[in-house]
């Protein structure tokens, strides 16, 4: 992946027969990188200290679970912005996937319990 490639992508194809979690960088645009994951399961708890998290959802549901004990669901065509510094994890019941946009450097802090 290189910064401001003149290329098609097809995302379909990146990840047609993914069946295992991945979650790669697809492209930067200025200083923020779209992701595109694939998940089946959950992802463990974590938060961004410095930039917000876009979801939008592909294919499959996503679970977003909130530290406030809010659990959000999102289906295809459907976006959730996570704010900085809030402590979530993404889950499923099925192979979904979702792209995420989010600075291109970016810490995430795992939970500790």
């Amino acid at each position: 992946m290189k910064k401001g490639q003149l290329e098609v992508m097809n995302l379909n194809e990146l990840i047609k027969d993914q069946k295992d979690y991945t979650n790669f960088i697809v492209s930067e645009v200025n200083d923020h990188a779209l992701r595109i994951a694939v998940i089946n399961g959950e992802f463990h708890w974590h938060k961004h200290e410095d930039c917000d998290e876009l979801f939008y959802v592909l294919e499959g549901e996503l679970f977003i679970d909130l530290e406030n004990g809010e659990t959000v669901s999102l289906t295809p065509g459907e976006i959730f912005t996570v704010p900085a510094n809030t402590r979530h994890r993404t889950r499923s019941n099925e192979r979904t996937v979702n792209l995420c946009f989010e600075k291109a450097i970016n810490d995430i802090k795992g939970s500790k319990s």
